[in-house]
């Protein structure tokens, strides 16, 4: 099964089978547990009866495939909003997005009070080209109204042949602006590692989304950034994941072994002891050489962005610098059904080294940074994150305040990425408040060169 971090035909039948295996089966359970199983053999007979009538006795005869799947995708958004069932063709879409190439508009989106919103823009596509920001509800497809759309529904739409327009119509920000964007469909190729030396002395890397390319892609950034800056002037990292809406969970571990090698970077709890696990970092992992590193983060950052981030600040190896993360601590496993459709279904959640977990909270940074963000976009690309979601889970007290997404367009006017550059040079954040985050005191701080790990204690939205 793939780990991103159909049924009611064989409920009706089920529902029968079960009725009759139902007086052999009960007679080895408890009188408690005999009255909910009974109870539920009761309920998956209704589901049948209902499906019988609508199948008979509706004004016309009703797709029945659609109806099936209807019922599922019904059942499945009852759970969190991000369990769904894909038939054939979504799963072959998602398989080809976590490859990072596909067609499309380039945008991750989610589903929020039943409408479409937009956790992020990728880098370098047409709808970052066009405008789209995170946080824009698109409330009409070429016209047609999101209202009543599936997330799947939705994104199908949104797809299509490469150079066609598709018209996008947006609401934005606390005044509601409503805005209509044309967008130009093409072949997203994302590129998932990007980086550039600042400075002459400064490695930055910018991972877009965590795809199977991102591992060796940080692999190959790392190597390159070695060659173009002489050792005895290399100050360190910036690693970028503003705005990176997660991925493969895989990958995501890849990227923490490349800056750590020993000690725990993630676990995942789940109900089964299948899905309660502990991921540790593989020895001789880190490329890094021990240089300091500074993460950045913002609202758009979701995930398996969260788990790196969380676990280099669990570990004091990096300083976190922007604004709280999204607040996405779960897992979902991909399970494939069927006529080669799959099951997305969450099936855990994920805590930090630490023992913290991030859903419906996210990770606040060691220094909160806020970017001056342009007149007419104040409030718009805010991020009010997981906690806003309708059936998310629940995580105790959570916080449901906007976090801000805005990263500038110029790398001149990037307060997050000059106060990073800063931090590297041993220079304190002159705007930035330290935050509260109950991690250690933050690895880079003095500038010094401050490779080591500390022990570990016990413990993906969709684009198009």
């Amino acid at each position: 099964m793939n780990r991103n971090a159909g049924f009611l035909s064989f409920g009706v039948v089920l529902g029968a089978a079960v009725t009759l295996a139902a007086p052999q089966t009960l007679a080895y359970l408890s009188p408690a547990a005999q009255a909910a199983a009974s109870d539920t053999y009761r309920q998956l007979n209704l589901f049948g009866d209902v499906f019988d009538k609508i199948r008979n006795d509706y004004v016309e005869k009703p797709d029945e495939s659609k109806l099936i799947e209807a019922a599922i995708n019904g059942m499945l958004s009852s759970l969190d909003p991000h369990s769904s069932y894909m038939d054939a063709k979504s799963y072959k879409d998602m398989q080809v997005q976590t490859k990072g190439e596909f067609g499309g508009l380039g945008i991750e989106v989610t589903q929020e009070d039943g409408l479409i919103k937009v956790v992020t823009p990728i880098d370098d596509t047409p709808a970052a080209k066009a405008g789209i920001l995170s946080g824009d509800i698109i409330t009409a497809i070429d016209d047609t109204p999101t209202q009543g759309m599936t997330l799947d529904q939705a994104v199908e739409k949104m797809r299509g042949a490469i150079n066609s327009p598709v018209k996008l119509k947006i609401v934005r920000g606390p005044k509601k602006d409503v805005k209509d964007v044309t967008v130009v469909r093409d072949l997203i190729r994302v590129q998932s590692v990007r980086s550039h030396v600042e400075g002459g002395d400064v490695g930055y890397i910018r991972i877009t989304q965590f795809t199977e390319q991102t591992g060796d892609g940080l692999k190959e950034a790392m190597d390159k950034l070695k060659t173009e800056i002489p050792a005895d002037k290399f100050k360190g990292y910036v690693l970028d994941l503003r705005n990176n809406p997660g991925g493969l969970l895989d990958q995501s571990i890849a990227v923490v072994n490349s800056f750590i090698d020993r000690g725990e970077i993630v676990s995942t709890r789940g109900r089964t002891p299948d899905e309660t696990q502990r991921f540790d970092a593989r020895p001789g992992g880190d490329l890094s050489g021990g240089k300091p590193l500074v993460v950045l983060i913002n609202g758009g950052s979701a995930s398996a962005s969260e788990i790196v981030s969380g676990a280099l600040q669990d570990h004091k190896r990096a300083t976190l610098i922007g604004t709280r993360s999204f607040g996405k601590g779960s897992v979902q496993t991909i399970m494939p059904l069927g006529q080669d459709g799959a099951l997305r279904l969450t099936t855990a959640r994920y805590y930090t080294p630490s023992g913290r977990s991030i859903q419906a909270k996210g990770i606040e940074p060691d220094y909160k940074v806020l970017e001056d963000v342009p007149a007419d976009l104040k409030g718009k690309d805010d991020m009010k994150g997981e906690a806003s979601l309708k059936g998310h889970l629940a995580n105790g007290e959570e916080d449901t305040s906007a976090s801000q997404a805005y990263v500038p367009p110029e790398e001149k006017d990037d307060k997050q990425l000059k106060a990073a550059i800063g931090l590297l040079h041993g220079e304190k954040p002159a705007q930035a408040a330290a935050a509260d985050t109950g991690a250690a005191k933050p690895a880079v701080q003095t500038g010094k060169a401050d490779g080591s790990q500390a022990p570990a204690p016990a413990d993906s939205s969709k684009p198009n």
